[in-house]
């Protein structure tokens, strides 16, 4: 036997808010697009994506850190509004399947 193992390495990112590494399935990826930041669940969106986890936590930490506009590379605020949604909505999901 040569050791390897069969099991495929699952790819990891950082989150933007907590700076914690998490799977990459665990993050949700978000994209800036014409000033705003847009979730990008599919993964497919062109441009440079940052990663946070679905967690309101995460995503209030990241704006206090003003993490957005770093890690897009962009000068000014971005509009975050249409994620704050998405993260609200995510975090509600996985509440009401925790028993």
């Amino acid at each position: 036997m040569s050791g390897r193992t069969h099991a495929r390495a699952c790819p990891e990112r950082t989150c933007v808010g907590c700076r914690e590494r998490a799977a990459k399935n665990e993050l949700l990826r978000i994209v800036a697009i014409e000033g705003s930041c847009v979730p990008d669940p599919s993964g497919t969106l062109p441009g440079r994506g940052a990663y946070v986890h679905p967690a309101l936590v995460c995503f209030e930490l990241a704006l206090r850190r003003r993490a957005f506009p770093r890690a897009f590379r962009v000068q000014g605020p971005l509009d975050t509004a249409e994620l704050r949604r998405n993260v609200e909505a995510a975090e509600t999901v996985a509440q009401e399947a925790t028993p």
